[in-house]
């Protein structure tokens, strides 16, 4: 494993450490709203405004270069999935907001996207894990695997000043111990 590969599946364990939550919260006839409204955060400045602007920007790009297409194989199916998590999260936002006005069976629309996030996410990072980053391994030498950690840290400064993506893992650890996770 390579050390941008495996800065990407450290990130995997923090967002499935969120899954998990999810699914606990999914399950929840009266779900509490911050802890949505946490899990929506952290989904999309984490999950997604970090790690997938690591994969989007950085990596996948790397790869084309390598001869990897984002428009067929498997840049081109995890970069589907990126937006089929989006949809999800919307629609756990739209439910949250509907839910919040007092529409109670809003719950089950929350419920259903936070499932399907999960069972996306938890498929997803399996693929990357274990087929696209082992791919990803192969064809990065050492000096690209460098030159990509670089920008991977580039982007955590930039994007979050100091703490990087710490305080991100901090609030899903805060948010976990909540739930005995």
């Amino acid at each position: 494993m390579k050390n941008s590969t495996g800065n990407l599946e450290n990130d995997h364990v923090h967002i499935l450490r969120l899954i998990d939550i999810m699914e606990i919260i999914a399950g929840q006839a009266e779900p509490d709203t911050s802890h949505i409204e946490e899990v929506v955060y952290l989904i999309r400045n984490f999950a997604d405004g970090f790690h997938h602007v690591k994969e989007e920007e950085i990596l996948f790009p790397f790869l084309e270069t390598r001869g990897f297409s984002s428009q067929s194989g498997p840049v081109a199916v995890m970069l589907h999935e990126h937006a089929a998590g989006r949809d999800f999260v919307k629609g756990i936002s739209e439910g949250l907001e509907l839910y919040r006005k007092g529409n109670k069976a809003a719950a089950g629309d929350i419920a259903r996207n936070m499932k399907g996030y999960s069972d996306l996410l938890r498929s997803h990072i399996s693929k990357e894990n274990n087929v696209l980053f082992r791919l990803a391994d192969q064809v990065m030498s050492e000096d690209d695997d460098s030159i990509i950690l670089s920008k991977f840290n580039s982007v955590a400064k930039s994007r979050y000043a100091e703490k990087g993506g710490d305080d991100f893992v901090a609030r899903i650890g805060n948010l976990a111990a909540q739930y005995g996770i």
